[in-house]
């Protein structure tokens, strides 16, 4: 019976790239569904085997581990030197977040409109 190791939609290229360079490294002889173009079925990485889907998940969970770490780094020394944050994203584009606020108030006062009336 097929085991699904992991679901590909949404996954990065360089992610999906790795994980198929670390199953071939060590030799997991697995399969690769794509992720539908409307978002209807899923894609992964599969085996047919009990014992290698066993080791496969091991392998998953320990790159994932380091991939966690690696970009929790990247993300706190980007953060040390000032790349991200709401005043980074103002300043690179005032007209799709001033935009993006203005439709959050729009769809709230459409939303409670009916409730402030009641009162």
């Amino acid at each position: 019976m097929p085991h699904h190791l992991m679901n590909l939609r949404h996954v990065p290229d360089d992610e999906a790239d790795d994980i198929r360079a670390l199953f071939d490294q060590h030799g997991v002889r697995y399969y690769e569904t794509p992720p539908s173009r409307w978002g209807i079925s899923m894609g992964g990485f599969w085996v047919h085997d009990d014992d290698e889907a066993a080791r496969a998940r091991v392998l998953l969970e320990e790159y994932q581990r380091q991939r966690q770490d690696r970009q929790r780094e990247e993300f706190q020394s980007r953060r040390a030197r000032g790349e991200v944050g709401f005043w980074r994203s103002f300043r690179q584009k005032p007209v799709t977040i001033i935009a993006t606020c203005v439709a959050i108030l729009v769809i709230l006062a459409l939303t409670l409109a009916p409730f402030v009336r009641l009162g």
